[in-house]
């Protein structure tokens, strides 16, 4: 018979980049706990930079990336809040609700970055809220 351990230890195995996502999450959730919802997203990117800072977490923070077409790099900048791990595009949201656009936004930055994975947090609800996105399976 198979315990809830053996079976979380093997799903958290094949998560791509656990650790870091963890710990990103982690981070947040240190940030919500303190200031709650209801403040503008800047207030909750300040702090999460500050914790970064604190916990040893690498980041890019607003760090211009650039889309190509046709083999040519398009002038429109997109500026993900955090570039995390060097890997891991993080953006950050202070809403009700997370809206299918938001959940778009962050693929994308990821897809232009060409990183593959996509962590969007929400500080706007009651409990954080954070949704991860694998970009290479959408």
């Amino acid at each position: 018979m198979l315990d809830i351990t053996q079976i979380i230890s093997g799903y958290m195995s094949d998560y791509l980049y656990q650790n870091e996502t963890y710990r990103i999450i982690g981070a947040a959730m240190t940030v919500h706990r303190h200031f709650g919802c209801g403040f503008h997203e800047k207030v909750y990117q300040d702090a999460l930079e500050i914790e970064f800072q604190e916990s040893g977490i690498p980041y890019l923070r607003e760090e211009p990336i650039f889309a190509l077409y046709h083999g040519r790099v398009l002038k429109t900048e997109f500026m993900p809040d955090f570039i995390c791990f060097n890997h891991i595009v993080v953006e950050l949201k202070a809403v009700k609700e997370l809206e299918d656009y938001q959940r778009a936004q962050a693929i994308n930055y990821a897809k232009v970055a060409e990183m593959e994975i996509a962590l969007l947090i929400n500080f706007g609800e009651k409990s954080l809220r954070q949704e991860r996105f694998i970009v290479s399976a959408l």
